[in-house]
């Protein structure tokens, strides 16, 4: 199946679930990636802020915070993600393609070892990812390559096997529920 068409099925299974299904699985993800390694080491994590039926990773998130770690949310400025440090995540206003941002342009964050979170619509065991499009992590994660990166999914976003091309860049760890 191509790109085009795995997005369009997952992006049906996402507006197929319900809110409370969404934040019954959003919670199970919180607590499996709290017990991971990755995030137990880190002293920052660099989050994304949901949009549509994405993992709710606000509460996330405060908890990273409550766990002593920076926090950073990605910003669009022109062609490039930047991640921004934030304390408080209400304060954001809708930024490229309606996905909330922070209102700030500063501080921004400068941790080259951060957690990365990954967003994306569609996962294999092996790391591989099919986002929405953009191509604003693989950017990033080619210009910064030592960052740690989980994705949290759905099962569902679960495939077998993905094609990849060779810009695509692989995450650490995927974490579903």
């Amino acid at each position: 199946m191509d790109k085009n068409a795995l997005r369009r099925e997952i992006r049906e299974k996402k507006r197929a679930m319900t809110p409370q299904q969404i934040e019954t699985a959003s919670r199970q993800l919180g607590a499996l990636l709290r017990e991971n390694d990755l995030y137990r080491t880190a002293k920052t994590v660099y989050g994304y802020l949901p949009y549509n039926q994405e993992v709710r990773t606000v509460p996330i998130l405060e908890q990273a915070i409550r766990d002593g770690k920076r926090v950073a949310v990605p910003k669009v400025v022109g062609e490039e993600m930047i991640f921004i440090y934030m304390d408080d995540l209400t304060l954001v206003e809708k930024g490229y393609a309606g996905i909330p941002e922070p209102i700030a342009n500063t501080p921004v964050a400068d941790d080259p070892t951060a957690l990365v979170l990954m967003p994306g619509l569609v996962f294999d065991p092996q790391g591989h990812r099919v986002g929405y499009g953009g191509g604003f992590y693989d950017k990033f994660l080619a210009a910064e390559p030592h960052h740690p990166t989980v994705a949290l999914c759905y099962a569902f976003q679960m495939v077998e096997r993905l094609e990849t091309e060779a810009h695509d860049i692989p995450v650490s760890q995927v974490i579903w529920a």
